[in-house]
């Protein structure tokens, strides 16, 4: 039975994205973490804030005073006191634009500097998981997550935070403006606050987890992108450029359907707020003139009223247009949490050890191991490679060759049985020293964009020139790298888009060959290289396999004739060992493999 760890090998359906989104609070007190890192920040914001909005608020109140300097019926007009409350509500405005203009600057960097940690925070994570989750997630979705989810964070603390802050400040202060100018008045407004707070809650529950499957379909689409970007050349070998064409149209379709399904709902809030508001108008506007009939207001009383609740309903209008926005920050954070409690590589064992110096004996001992818990892949699988000593892999398709390459490196644990270096169990070790002690070269080459003598000295970072150009000999890319313009300075374009699949596989080979390990790890490592090259390369490999540990995965037999081990793996069994000369001998499962090749 395997440990308790997500092994789940199939890729998460939409349906898995699209489930009930966590509690708000949950994702509220997760940014809160981010936001009170800069508290200071945060404490100038909400000061600039409550002084903004305060100085606006009291516009309506002078305006009400500047109103009421006129003497209806007789027409006169006060003008010392008008042109007096005028410029002190000139005044007031012109600090507060001020004022809103620096809050924005600020929110500005508050948001940025949100942002940049979170990027961090989540890019650090992606370096701490297991490689298990990146063979379950595509790549466009992780993507997503770390730019466009991150993106949508950032302008919904930018803008629609300081917004809602603003509406709240208005809101409360306008409603206090409104208590003291006419009580009476205020109960008009009681018919309609009521439900445009019903109405506004209620669409929140229903727009947001369609933005949460909008941000889940975008990060689907760009995963297939990517896909397909990445293999022009064989969709276009194949000619299935319409096949490739028709599923991206319905991925497309599927994307802005959910994106028009969420913006339609979202959209709908605020113009219906804003009838409702509007209606409460009406009734101010009615019951406001029958209380001035009355005596009970004047004039300027029935103006600063209205301006204020004007003030008062429109930051809820306001609040309910930015809804959708709000709700696809929650989904979009709700995503990025999500990213960041996958849970990490399982920590090294506290009182783990440095492998130190490596002599390269590896014995893997009763082995069983699977991706999902109820399909195992290696069973009982023992294997003992002596220091110096070169095994090769083999077997079909799926036989479970690679995943022997990453129990050994550690990328998975086993299940059962252990496996050991020079006599050390490898998770009594830390992952570091035991992945230091390899050198690899994968089937699938990784390049950066950059010098051709920064990619072959990734993995040793004080490496010389000299190192450099011994380990791109020994390759057979030393005559090629002389012969470009600026030799080992010639920049890579990324993912190596510039040179051959065949130079790429070479350039990874020399970059292991730099690396001062004594265990090498070889996965179909010639299979992009021609033939006479393959008989250099194999030449350069017996050298730089002296006193190493070797394993070779291979699909062409010949390549491999002269190991000192042949380890033939069978659906997940080994079925045979033994030297090339052995296993023909027998006539067994490697002997029909091998002249397999050769018919």
């Amino acid at each position: 039975m395997p440990p308790n760890q997500n092994l789940t090998g199939a890729k998460p359906k939409i349906s898995d994205k699209t489930e009930k989104p966590k509690d708000t609070k949950y994702v509220l007190n997760r940014l809160w973490n981010y936001v009170f890192e800069y508290k200071w920040l945060l404490a100038m914001a909400i000061l600039l804030t409550i002084t903004s909005n305060m100085l606006a608020l009291l516009g309506p109140m002078l305006s009400g005073y500047a109103i009421d300097a006129i003497e209806p019926g007789k027409g006169l007009v006060v003008f010392q006191t008008v042109f007096h409350y005028a410029a002190w509500m000139i005044l007031f405005y012109v600090i507060s634009s001020i004022l809103s203009y620096l809050l924005a600057t600020l929110m500005i960097r508050f948001s940025q500097k949100i942002v940049r940690r979170m990027r961090e925070d989540v890019f650090t994570k992606l370096v701490e998981l297991p490689v298990g989750y990146f063979d379950r997630n595509q790549a466009g979705d992780i993507i997503s997550r770390i730019s466009y989810d991150i993106d949508t964070i950032n302008t919904s603390l930018s803008t629609d935070v300081v917004q809602v802050s603003a509406s709240v400040i208005t809101v409360i202060g306008s409603l206090i403006m409104m208590i003291v100018i006419s009580p009476e008045l205020v109960l008009v407004m009681l018919v309609t606050i009521p439900l445009s707070i019903f109405y506004t809650r209620y669409m929140a529950k229903k727009v947001r987890p369609l933005f949460r499957r909008r941000s889940a379909k975008l990060g689907e689409l760009n995963g297939f992108v990517e896909e397909m970007v990445s293999g022009q050349k064989t969709i276009k070998a194949y000619a299935a450029e319409n096949s490739v064409m028709n599923r991206f149209d319905k991925l497309n379709e599927e994307t802005v359907e959910a994106y028009y399904t969420a913006e339609y709902y979202g959209s709908m809030t605020g113009p219906t707020v804003n009838f409702i508001n509007n209606l409460s108008l009406s009734l101010i506007t009615v019951f406001g003139a029958i209380l001035y009939l009355f005596g009970k207001m004047t004039l300027g009383n029935i103006s600063s009223f209205v301006q204020y609740s004007r003030k008062f309903s429109g930051p809820i209008n306001e609040a309910a247009n930015i809804i959708s926005e709000l709700q696809s920050a929650a989904a979009a954070a709700e995503r990025v949490f999500k990213l960041m409690d996958e849970p990490s590589e399982i920590a090294d064992k506290v009182d783990a050890l440095d492998l130190g110096e490596v002599h390269g004996d590896v014995v893997m001992k009763d082995v069983s191991f699977g991706y999902l818990p109820d399909k195992v892949i290696i069973r009982n699988l023992f294997l003992h490679a002596m220091p110096g000593s070169l095994t090769a892999i083999v077997g079909p398709t799926g036989a479970g060759k690679t995943t022997i390459i990453n129990l050994l490196m550690r990328f998975y644990d086993v299940w059962d049985g252990n496996i050991c270096v020079d006599d050390k169990e490898t998770r009594d070790l830390t992952r570091k020293s035991l992945r230091k002690a390899y050198a690899m070269v994968l089937q699938d080459t990784w390049l950066f964009q950059g010098s051709i003598f920064d990619n072959i000295a990734y993995g040793k970072d004080d490496a010389t020139m000299e190192e450099v150009i011994e380990a791109a000999k020994m390759a057979g890319m030393h005559s090629y790298i002389k012969r470009l313009p600026e030799g080992y300075n010639t920049i890579i374009n990324e993912d190596g888009l510039n040179i051959s699949k065949g130079q790429k596989q070479l350039l990874t080979i020399a970059r292991a060959m730099l690396l001062d390990a004594k265990m090498l790890i070889l996965d179909e490592a010639t299979s992009n290289v021609d033939t006479r090259t393959e008989i250099k390369i194999q030449k350069a490999m017996r050298k730089l396999m002296e006193k190493k540990t070797c394993f070779v995965i291979a699909h062409r037999l010949s390549t491999i004739q002269g190991a000192d081990n042949i380890l033939v793996v069978d659906q997940g069994n080994v079925v045979e060992q033994g030297s090339h000369v052995e296993l023909m001998e027998k006539q067994g499962f490697y002997y029909k493999l091998y002249n397999s090749q050769f018919e």
